[in-house]
This record gives structure tokens, C-alpha cells and sequence, in this order.
């Protein structure tokens, strides 16, 4: 599980109890649609863009691996 792999202090679990990512919903609402492809949840991106740039990650690519 995530808690297994992310320890207690992790600055990442630190950032994630101190921002309430859920604005970006209302935000990005009208760019959205329920006709085609599913879309990536637009807090995830904005949490993955977050991880890339406090760890100097160039590439989403590598961010995305580093988060699996």
C-alpha cells in the first residue's frame, strides 16, 4: 500500500495534509467534457507537476516512474 511505501515524514505526505489540492476541481470544471476518452484526474496532474518540480524532475515521464 501507499503507506508502506511512502514513509511518515515524507515530505511528500507533509505537503499533501497541508494543501487541499480538491479548488483545482472548480477551476478546471469547464474544461472538461463526458464525451471521449476518460481524462487523467486534473489534481493528480497538478500533484505529479507538484512532485516534479519540488524534486528538480525534468521529465514527466521520470515522475511518473518515480511515483509508481
Amino acid at each position: 500500500t501507499l503507506d508502506q511505501l511512502v514513509p511518515a515524514n515524507h515530505l511528500v505526505r507533509k505537503k499533501e495534509a497541508s494543501i487541499d489540492f480538491t479548488f483545482i476541481y472548480d477551476l478546471v470544471k469547464d474544461m472538461y467534457s463526458e464525451v471521449g476518452r476518460p481524462s487523467i484526474d486534473p489534481v493528480n496532474l497538478v500533484k505529479l507537476t507538484f512532485i516534479q518540480y519540488t524534486f528538480g524532475i525534468r521529465s514527466m515521464r521520470k515522475t511518473i516512474e518515480e511515483a509508481e
